[in-house]
């Protein structure tokens, strides 16, 4: 099982980190684990290429895990604007687990139901 994570700041969407192995299908076959990843390196291109913040964003992958972490201090725009495409990674990704429940789970620091 896939399992994405959102760390918050307040009311503020900080970072997201997915790791592990849908099982939906083998590897390279699993359209679980292709969703997932196009969804984060899509949020990870509009932050560091198109915004040009790349130094200020992290992505760090290892092991069937990739994470994504906003620093402080972005500026109002800059920050309004990841916080708009983190918002909408969690909301593409919590569809894409109550289509996928077996196989995906997301988790927010305050929601640790599912």
């Amino acid at each position: 099982m896939t399992r994405i994570s959102f760390r918050m700041e307040g009311g503020r969407v900080a970072g997201v980190t997915a790791s592990g192995h849908s099982g939906y299908a083998a590897d390279g076959e699993d359209i679980v684990c292709a969703a997932i990843t196009s969804a984060v390196r899509l949020t990870e291109c509009a932050l560091n290429d198109v915004l040009g913040i790349g130094a200020a964003v992290k992505v760090r992958e290892r092991d069937a895990s990739v994470s994504i972490k906003l620093p402080g201090g972005l500026g109002e725009q800059n920050e309004q604007t990841c916080q708009t495409l983190l918002t909408a990674l969690m909301l593409h990704l919590s569809a894409l687990r109550d289509e996928y429940p077996d196989h995906l789970t997301v988790l927010a620091d305050e929601d640790t139901a599912r």
